[in-house]
């Protein structure tokens, strides 16, 4: 059996058919399941993959989650591994992809399940990277309108937002709030919208800076970190902004003209200093979570170098804008080589 790499991947209408059937309207359905717009966007690219994993001596086959069960149970744990492409635990169900693999004693990209459950979770998450000593603003947590968990103080008001949605759902241009009935009012639409809980941040200062990471090769550090600065229209993103840059939705706003996508500027170019903490930052969560392979941290970064971590993804946004750009410029590669080449060197080819 020649070596393998398995991707297993949701699609967007799989959550969106499972969400109307549980008793959302199509419109909530659609926003929910738009975080799985990776899916939508990299298939058109499964042969490109499939031609760059042939040249390293790799077959190459995408997995719908939905057989991934049946796929992986027979899959050689010698010669195979796996690359879970799009994650969740509650809207989503991609987390349970490499808890299969481990089931069937399989190799995987990226982190272990356990943080692909632990990302998921904004306030869990926040409370477990607080304890490690990382800046990361401490959260309230809300539930249709009652205090969960009440936020701290913040002459600079708060930020609202989904516990357990990703990709901007739930997120309004009212999001930043001064006062914090409306955040109880903003935690009744989510619950009304999604079910969800919201988190309720101090509000920092500063520009929106992503940082990305595939390790091509097991000894890549942190010198590979791709580290920018994300400049859209406004301070923040909303979900009518990512909703127009991803899936079949994105490619019809952006043919329109109606969107553009977001300038992204190294970090390193105006804010040295700041470049080098986040580098520092992002070797402690290595360190102390366990990320690895594949992985992407959101930041601000304050004029004076602050850096305030807001979250990280186990399953960055592969066919994003940013993670290619971060591939062309640290790789000089295409996304499609540019896994391939981390795939077949797990592999030892």
């Amino acid at each position: 059996m020649q070596p393998t790499l398995i991707l297993v991947h949701e699609p967007e209408k799989a959550c969106f058919d499972r969400l109307v059937a549980d008793g959302y309207p199509a419109e909530r359905a659609t926003e929910i399941s738009s975080y799985l717009a990776q899916s939508t966007d990299l298939a058109p690219e499964f042969d490109q993959l499939a031609a760059a994993c042939e040249k390293r001596g790799l077959a190459f086959v995408a997995v719908e989650l939905d057989a991934a069960a049946t796929v992986l149970a027979k899959a050689d744990p010698a010669k195979t591994l796996v690359w879970t492409l799009t994650d969740g635990i509650a809207y989503f169900r991609g987390g349970a992809a490499p808890a299969m693999a481990r089931l069937s004693g399989l190799k995987t990209i990226g982190a272990d399940d356990s943080l692909f459950a632990l990302c998921q979770d904004k306030f869990r998450s926040g409370a477990v990277l607080g304890a490690l000593g990382l800046p990361v603003p401490t959260a309230g947590l809300a539930r249709n309108g009652e205090w969960l968990v009440e936020p701290p103080a913040s002459p600079a008001g708060w930020f609202v937002k989904p516990n357990r949605l990703g990709a901007k759902i739930g997120i309004w241009p009212d999001s930043r709030i001064t006062e914090l009935g409306h955040a109880l009012n903003l935690s009744r639409r989510v619950f009304s919208h999604y079910r969800d809980d919201v988190v309720v941040q101090p509000y920092v200062a500063g520009r929106n800076a992503r940082a990305s990471f595939l390790g091509l090769k097991p000894e890549t550090g942190v010198e590979a970190l791709g580290v920018a600065f994300v400049e859209s229209r406004g301070d923040f993103q909303t979900m009518a902004d990512s909703m127009a840059l991803y899936g079949d939705a994105g490619r019809a706003a952006r043919a329109a003209g109606a969107y553009a996508e977001p300038e992204l500027q190294p970090v390193a170019a105006s804010q040295p200093a700041a470049d080098r903490a986040i580098r520092v930052l992002v070797q402690k969560l290595i360190t102390g979570l366990g990320l690895k392979d594949v992985f992407s941290v959101d930041l601000r970064v304050e004029a004076d170098d602050t850096i305030h971590l807001i979250e990280f993804e186990v399953c960055p946004g592969l066919p994003c804008f940013d993670f290619r750009d971060y591939c062309r410029r640290q790789w000089g590669m295409s996304l499609a080589d540019a896994m391939a080449e981390t795939a077949a060197s797990r592999l030892g080819l």
